[in-house]
This record gives structure tokens, sequence and C-alpha cells, in this order.
């Protein structure tokens, strides 16, 4: 193996070591602003899809919200029990059924998205808008490079 071999193989575990750990540090101060509203991580993001994104397939939502489709069932469980919820079936495929915002998961995150956003651009400040539009454009490069392997 020559220098310039090791060289690179040096950069991408550090990149690897870097983006751990600033995903990690996202991460918690993410969980932390969550846990206050008696929601979990998953359970928020699947309120945020449905906020942003209106109702959704019950059987897409793990696709876009990365978690393992058999948590998907208990994760729409709990936040129908919670009543920010419902599900709805498809009126042109019985197969299908939808998960929807209730009135009282609409009011919730109308109150708490805004403050989520604030808190997501605190979390960010580090970078100007420009570093974040490179990072994200590297991010994504890299993560279609790594799915292709």
């Amino acid at each position: 193996m020559n220098n310039q071999d090791k060289k690179q193989e040096d950069l991408s575990l550090k990149l690897f070591v870097v983006l751990s750990r600033a995903l990690q540090s996202i991460k918690k101060r993410v969980e932390e602003d969550i846990k206050c509203l008696g929601l979990n991580p998953t359970e928020f993001a699947v309120l945020e899809l449905i906020y942003s994104k209106g109702d959704q397939p019950i059987q897409k939502i793990g696709d876009k919200v990365l978690i393992a489709s058999s948590s998907i069932t208990y994760v729409v469980d709990k936040l129908e029990k919670k009543n920010l919820i419902e599900r709805k079936p498809c009126p042109k495929d019985r197969r299908i059924t939808y998960a929807a915002m209730t009135a009282a998961g609409t009011e919730l995150m109308n109150d708490v998205f805004p403050k989520h956003r604030a808190a997501m651009q605190e979390i960010c400040a580090g970078l100007d808008a420009n570093e974040k539009e490179k990072m994200i454009k590297q991010l994504k490069k890299l993560g279609y490079h790594a799915q292709g392997l």
C-alpha cells in the first residue's frame, strides 16, 4: 500500500468518526427537545411526516422516517392511543390503511413544530446557509455511494 492509499484510508476513518460524533451530539440535543413533549424521537418523526406531508399509508411510513417496518404498527398504535393520529381506510383499496392527524395531533404540532424548527436552527447554527447546502449535497453523495456498494 502506498502513502496516498494509506492517507485516503486514514481520512475515511477520521470522516466516519467525526460524522458519528456529530450525529450523536445532534441526536442528543434533538431527543432532549422532543422528550419534554412526552414523545420519543420515532413518534415525533411519524407525527412530523404526517403533519408535513399529509395522510400516509401506514405500510410506507417506515421508509420515510427510517424505522423498521415491524415497529410501525407499534408506533402508530401508541400515537393513536394518545389521540394524535387515527387510522383511515383507503377508499380505493381496502388493503391500504392511512395514518392521519387528529385535531389534537394537529393542534399539538401547530404548537410545537415552530419550536422544533427553531431548535434545529440553533443546533445547526454552527454552519452558515452556504455551508449547510454544501454539506447536504456532500452527505447525499456519500450516502448514495454507500447504498450502491
